[in-house]
């Protein structure tokens, strides 16, 4: 925010009169939020909400970076979008929301996959960040690009009933990579499409990043720069951990050595070319296609079709026949398949089978293939009547 602050109309004025008369916002700040710039990374679970606060605020301009289109599973806690929505860009129906919200807020959408060649200049316009990420390379490409444009980072993240927050990249508190050095091993942590997400949880933690987000442009109060909060939705518990500033932090130390953005899927190992090789090839022994497994069932072939999801997944939907070992207890549970069976691994959409076909395989299990799609693609190919999830 630099030059003369905008004056407020009248319409402003009535909109924004519980703010004016804080002695804490009032006119100035008010004005403070009319000349602020926030830029919104995803519109999904986090950037609802909170993009939804900072328009009710009156922050001046929102940007909102997003590439991905609404599906009926976004609807349990993506309020940015409705039913009506399913199918379309989710920048259209957030900017919808945003302008019928407050239309004195300016809605500025990028339709990109945030990257190495676009964030220092989509992050230049803007005073802070907003990090509504659910996937490790972004979060430490948000953390870097925020340190590298002396931008401050609004950081929040989810799974299942836990949430965490913190502001970041300030000039004198931690980054990201002062409490993470390294992203965890590939897979070690699930995503939400894996593990779940509690719906109510990303409205706390979203409208945590919002709140702190005002806080910065206004400059009041105690923002959580140095301060780490946990929040346990199950048990209602707020935990909060005291963080320095690493002195030894590649990025934001003393003698950094990330001075340019770098390759993140690289770093967090799961570089493009990498996660292709990964993936079993349709063609391969080692894999097979829903409509391949259906016709080898039909066939009468004898088969163990092993679903590794949790049990609240078979519940959804499964595969007839098929036998459930969660892909936790499959070190536990193993020695309860025949290591000469013919086994096809499958679980949602071929990620969590293709370790289990990994793990067996270690244990000498000498014909294991792994169902490409997964359960989604047998819904797809085979047996529309399912509900997907």
């Amino acid at each position: 925010m630099s030059g003369e602050l905008p004056e407020l109309s009248g319409d402003e004025i009535k909109r924004y009169s519980r703010h004016l008369i804080m002695p804490e916002v009032g006119v100035e700040g008010q004005r403070k939020l009319k000349a602020a710039k926030v830029l919104c990374i995803g519109a999904g679970g986090l950037g609802s909400p909170a993009a939804m606060y900072l328009a009710a605020a009156g922050v001046g301009t929102l940007g909102i970076v997003d590439f991905d289109v609404v599906d009926f599973s976004n609807l349990q806690r993506q309020l940015l979008h409705g039913t009506p929505d399913v199918g379309r860009p989710k920048l259209d129906s957030a900017k919808d929301r945003l302008n019928a919200l407050n239309p004195n807020v300016h809605i500025e959408t990028y339709n990109a996959a945030l990257s190495s060649e676009n964030a220092m200049q989509l992050f230049a316009p803007y005073d802070v960040i907003l990090d509504g990420t659910d996937n490790f390379p972004t979060r430490y490409l948000v953390n870097d690009a925020c340190v590298l444009s002396g931008k401050p980072n609004a950081y929040g993240s989810i799974f299942r009933f836990e949430g965490q927050a913190s502001v970041f990249a300030t000039k004198d508190g931690p980054c990201y990579r002062c409490l993470y050095p390294e992203p965890p091993p590939p897979g070690l942590v699930p995503s939400c499409a894996e593990g779940g997400v509690f719906g109510v949880l990303p409205g706390i933690i979203g409208v945590i990043q919002a709140t702190e987000t005002i806080k910065l442009i206004l400059g009041i109060g105690e923002p959580l720069i140095g301060r780490f909060m946990i929040y346990d939705a199950l048990r209602m518990r707020f935990r909060e951990l005291r963080l320095r500033k690493d002195a030894d932090c590649p990025v934001c130390g003393t003698h950094p050595t990330v001075t340019k953005l770098i390759d993140y899927e690289q770093f967090c190992g799961v570089a493009p070319h990498q996660v292709e090789a990964a993936k079993p090839m349709t063609t391969s022994i080692d894999a097979l296609t829903a409509t391949d497994l259906k016709a080898e069932l039909d066939r009468g072939e004898q088969l163990v079709v092993l679903d590794v999801r949790e049990p609240q997944e078979y519940q959804i939907n499964k595969i007839p026949g098929s036998i459930l070992i969660p892909l936790g207890d499959l070190p536990k549970r193993y020695v309860e398949l025949d290591p000469n069976a013919r086994i096809v691994s499958q679980c949602k959409s071929g990620m969590r089978s293709a370790k289990a076909q990994d793990f067996l395989r270690s244990k000498g299990f000498t014909s294991v293939r792994n169902l490409t799609g997964g359960i989604l693609g047998w819904i797809d190919q085979v047996d529309p009547s399912q509900p997907k999830y």
